[in-house]
């Protein structure tokens, strides 16, 4: 069929195993293969049709080998590809990358090689900070567990990107627009950015690099874990509208925002079992995606000389019957085997160049929509092409037309590769996106293993629920905007006093324990969520080492350590676009926020990411506007640390009630402190701003760091409503990364039947 429609975004996939293509000047044998010569030294192997043309033999090795030559397939009476008989395949003991890489540190023990389960541990030499992991260990797939370790001064501008295992760099200045290059020992591949870049927001450019052998693999839970964190992102961003429930059927909207492209290898080199194994695979995914109620539209192509239509992205745009998803899985079972023909190539830059026709389409049909779409092209091949020459100026064209060479639509495109099996890795990074903190290569050993990827990728009961999703403001919805906010109010003679507070799990409000006083009952709290929705308050729970009286003989009348609670809903909260949790750190739900795998997310490294500069930006939110379920305005801040942070704390002193002479005593490291005019204005906290979610911007995703608790003085009224910081005007903000609220939070939110429990480390 023609190429034609391969439409926007998520572009889904290509499985192209394995050698594919005829040996010409062996076309004339048809015949079974030779039986002789076939062992392998340490293993043993499989077939798949005997001896007969067609067969492939896939050699296995036990637990921490792995085979010289991974496979060999029967073609016209010969195997290929062809082995030496005086070195017959062996199984080769697995190794992991050099890890005697540490700048300024020291690896133990010192080793030639560093097989499977071999144990190394880091440390730093004086005067340098440690980061990463203080012990590895080296995997079954030739990996080491953890996360590079770095020992750096972090004086810099930006952090020490550190020398992943295997490979070289050459840099080491690390201010704005420096760069650092890397380079893999002669015998791996270097995956990830080769160059990266010093960027001003104290990130690097890119994404760290890895150096994979020819045995290297991700296991099927590292692929699941870092694929679908970057997927979750993508879907919650593209959300248009959302039911109060969650549901498995796609609804389209006109101005769809993410066109999906699949595409699967046809040719010789896959056979009938594995060929139906991927449609299995692409039929999970879909229905995956269809749990996030997005309104992804759909192209299924299949590869081989040429390129084949199976769902076009056309029809299932403009044919109301063609979004049906069982039409789709049914159009994908009538394609079996037997519909490619004499195909028997393996064409990849044919398939890109299909996809970028089909986009080139969809931009003359709608220019608008084009530019607002987000593009995602995932391939699954061993890299192995035949014939249709490189592929990677095809992926450099889509690129080109894709981003229109301005760096802010370069987010408008993913392109994932994962590699099956015996996969070439020579070239596969041209075919991938490179970005800070995201994967976009992964490579497993066969689809078995690839569909329990799949399988795991996602969460069905949960996808609903995603913490911390930053929506544009919608003037029809603004809610949608927030909708983890919470205001409350508690009712008391004379007085009543309010406080802010954030959805944390359906169950839950955080806030501060200094909105409640002795005597106030459940009765007495209102909670002020979506507008029209009434909630219930069971109980509401103080930190257990809060004390407001606790330092009066100190000369500190009021004291605000651990000045967090959290208020317990009767009845959890049904999620909506209107009504999602913020992010909380320190939990799994969180790591996928910010992309990290299970076996990289740590407390710490959440804390790296969210809080390493000496200035953080960060929010919290004024009191709702009357009548309504929307902040009037939002408070923007910089968290000081580093260098600035004495000079915050220093200001404590100057506020009524307070007589000590050493600051630390008032705020200490359980504290974030906000405010002042160095090195910029802050805007501070009013009255009734307390108990607000002090939280930061990372990756499109709000996760909250803090809790409003107090200042230095207020300087709001009727007058000046949005006052700005002075020189010593200062706020205090309750530490969320501190171990005592964190283990709080822990017994609380990670520990309950009503709702969804959080997952924290």
């Amino acid at each position: 069929m023609e190429c034609k429609q391969w439409l926007n975004w998520l572009k889904l996939a290509m499985i192209c195993p394995l050698i594919a293509g005829a040996l010409s000047s062996m076309s004339k044998r048809h015949g079974p293969c030779p039986k002789e010569n076939l062992n392998i030294t340490g293993g043993s192997f499989v077939l798949s049709k005997g001896y007969s043309d067609g067969s492939f033999l896939k050699y296995i090795c036990p637990y921490g080998y792995y085979p010289s030559v991974q496979s060999r397939r029967c073609q016209y009476g010969l195997w290929t590809p062809k082995t030496s008989t005086r070195k017959p395949p062996e199984c080769k003991k697995v190794t992991c990358p050099n890890p005697r890489v540490l700048k300024n540190g020291q690896v133990t023990p010192y080793k030639d090689r560093y097989y499977v389960n071999d144990t190394t541990t880091y440390s730093c030499h004086f005067d340098y900070k440690f980061h990463g992991s203080v012990v590895r260990v080296c995997k079954p797939n030739g990996k080491w567990s953890g996360s590079t370790p770095i020992c750096g001064h972090d004086s810099d501008h930006c952090p020490d990107p550190g020398v992943p295992p295997g490979s070289s760099r050459t840099g080491h200045m690390f201010n704005i627009d420096n760069k650092v290059t890397y380079h893999c020992d002669s015998s791996l591949t270097l995956i990830g950015s080769k160059e990266r870049v010093c960027q001003d927001g104290g990130q690097w450019s890119g994404t760290e690099p890895q150096c994979y052998g020819d045995f290297t693999y991700d296991t099927p839970e590292e692929a699941s874990e870092a694929f679908s964190s970057a997927l979750k992102s993508n879907l919650a961003v593209s959300q248009q509208y959302e039911e109060d429930q969650p549901g498995k059927k796609i609804t389209l909207d006109q101005g769809g925002k993410l066109d999906i492209y699949i595409a699967v290898d046809a040719s010789d080199s896959i056979d009938e079992e594995d060929f139906n194994k991927a449609k299995n695979i692409i039929k999970m995914l879909i229905e995956k995606i269809s749990y996030y109620q997005v309104s992804p539209n759909y192209e299924i192509l299949v590869f081989a000389t040429d390129v084949t239509q199976i769902i076009s992205m056309r029809d299932f745009k403009s044919n109301e019957d063609a979004r049906n998803l069982m039409e789709v899985f049914k159009e994908l079972d009538n394609f079996n085997y037997e519909s490619r023909g004499g195909q028997t190539g393996t064409n990849i830059a044919k398939a890109y160049s299909a996809i970028l026709d089909g986009m080139k389409i969809e931009e003359v049909t709608d220019p608008q929509g084009f530019l607002e779409t987000q593009n995602v092209i995932i391939m699954f091949t061993d890299g192995r092409a035949n014939m249709g020459g490189d592929p990677i100026p095809k992926v450099n064209q889509i690129k080109h037309f894709v981003t229109k060479n301005d760096p802010k639509r370069e987010k408008k495109l993913d392109l994932y590769v994962f590699g099956v099996g015996d996969v070439d890795t020579n070239y596969m990074n041209g075919l991938v996106s490179q970005r800070d903190k995201e994967k976009y290569f992964f490579k497993v050993p066969d689809l078995d293993e690839m569909q329990k990827m799949f399988d795991s990728m996602m969460d069905e009961s949960t996808s609903v629920g995603l913490c911390g999703i930053l929506r544009d403001y919608d003037k029809d919805n603004k809610r949608s905007a927030f909708p983890w906010l919470a205001q409350i109010n508690v009712v008391r003679s004379p007085y009543s006093s309010n406080c802010m507070g954030s959805l944390v799990t359906s169950s839950y409000i955080l806030t501060a324990a200094h909105c409640f006083k002795e005597g106030d009952t459940p009765d007495k709290i209102s909670v002020t969520l979506e507008k029209g929705l009434a909630v219930r308050v069971e109980k509401y729970i103080l930190h257990p080492d809060y004390d407001i009286t606790a330092k009066r003989h100190m000369g500190i009348k009021e004291y605000y350590e651990f000045d967090v609670a959290l208020i317990k809903l009767e009845k959890a909260v049904r999620m909506s676009v209107n009504l999602r949790p913020i992010c909380v750190p320190c939990t799994r739900e969180t790591n996928g926020a910010l992309k990290l795998s299970d076996s990289d997310g740590t407390c710490k490294k959440h804390e790296e990411l969210l809080m390493s500069n000496k200035l953080v930006e960060a929010s919290f939110t004024s009191q709702m506007e009357p009548a309504t379920d929307v902040p009037r305005k939002i408070r923007n801040i910089t968290i000081k640390r580093g260098k600035y942070r004495d000079a915050c704390v220093e200001d404590a002193k100057k506020a009524a009630g307070i007589n000590v002479k050493n600051a630390k005593d008032v705020v200490t490291d359980n504290f974030l402190c906000s405010g002042g005019t160095e090195p910029k204005i802050d805007d501070v906290a009013c009255k009734g701003e307390t108990g607000g979610a002090t939280y930061v911007n990372k990756k499109d995703r709000l996760i909250q760091v803090g809790v409003v608790s107090w200042g230095v003085k207020d300087l709001c009224s009727k007058r000046n409503p949005d006052p700005l910081s002075q020189a010593h005007t200062r706020d205090y903000h309750a530490n969320l990364f501190s171990e005592k609220i964190q283990s709080f939070l822990k017994e609380h939110l990670g520990n309950y039947t009503i709702g969804h429990a959080l997952s924290f480390f």
